[in-house]
């Protein structure tokens, strides 16, 4: 069972996703704890690679409440633990011109926090109009399916 802590709902708006992997995330105590309350933001976040490890950057994990002064630190990287053959696949993709890695949600698994990440492709201005405008038009088909 999975319990969903945080999503990141901009990503499918702002880029195309492609392929999805499942990576566990090295943190320290308090971090798992904000974690388990909640306090994470997506948003900003992405990955990148430093010699052959992928790190989270600017994902934001608020300070824990009940932590004294070993709290642990709001945005700094934190190591994700993929295998190495995944971290060859997507070094190799990042390369490609326009694309890039970003977290799409993070969740808690068997009681482990893992963060799935996505490939991911920009989306151009008239990309994501074109993909408001499929969308109220699917709504719009609902809708009257529904009033029958």
């Amino acid at each position: 069972m999975e319990k969903n802590i945080a999503v990141n709902r901009k990503a499918k708006h702002e880029y195309f996703l492609e392929e999805f992997y499942e990576a566990g995330i090295q943190l320290t105590g308090t971090e798992i704890k904000s974690i388990r309350q909640g306090r994470v933001q997506l948003k900003e976040a992405y990955i990148d690679f430093i010699g052959n490890e992928a790190f989270v950057i600017d994902m934001h994990i608020s300070a824990y409440d009940h932590g004294n002064i070993f709290n642990h630190e709001e945005k700094r990287k934190r190591r994700l633990l993929l295998h190495k053959y995944e971290i060859r696949n997507l070094k190799r993709a990042v390369s490609v011109k326009g694309y890039t890695i970003i977290p799409t949600r993070m969740y808690i698994k068997k009681g482990l926090c893992k963060l799935e990440i996505a490939l991911a492709k920009g989306k151009a201005l008239y990309d994501k109009r074109q993909t408001l405008k499929e969308r109220d038009m699917q709504r719009e088909i609902e809708k009257a399916l529904k009033a029958r």
